[in-house]
């Protein structure tokens, strides 16, 4: 194989991988009305993926777990409350 061949066979793996990436993004997500909001979802109900053990949507296993995450409108996460806190824009300990 030229390496001519292995450049172009590469852009294609590289093109594959981005284009699985954007698929696995939640299409709202994508629009940028939307941001993931953790510690606001009851169990089973969370968008993807909630921390060792589980893979994604509907795999948190306890309200409010702090790894688990909605998407919510922009702006609005930390806004939302629960009988556990706040909603949080980044993982948090609960």
């Amino acid at each position: 194989m030229h390496s001519n061949e292995i450049g172009k066979i590469g852009a294609l793996v590289l093109a594959a991988g981005i284009s699985a990436g954007l698929a696995m993004t939640p299409a709202a997500a994508q629009s940028g009305g939307k941001e993931k909001c953790y510690g606001v979802a009851k169990a089973g109900k969370n968008d993807c993926a909630a921390g060792p053990g589980t893979s994604c949507a509907g795999t948190s296993t306890r309200d409010y777990q702090g790894n688990a995450w909605k998407l919510v409108d922009k702006g609005s996460c930390e806004t939302i409350k629960t009988p556990k806190g706040k909603g949080s824009l980044k993982p948090i300990k609960r």
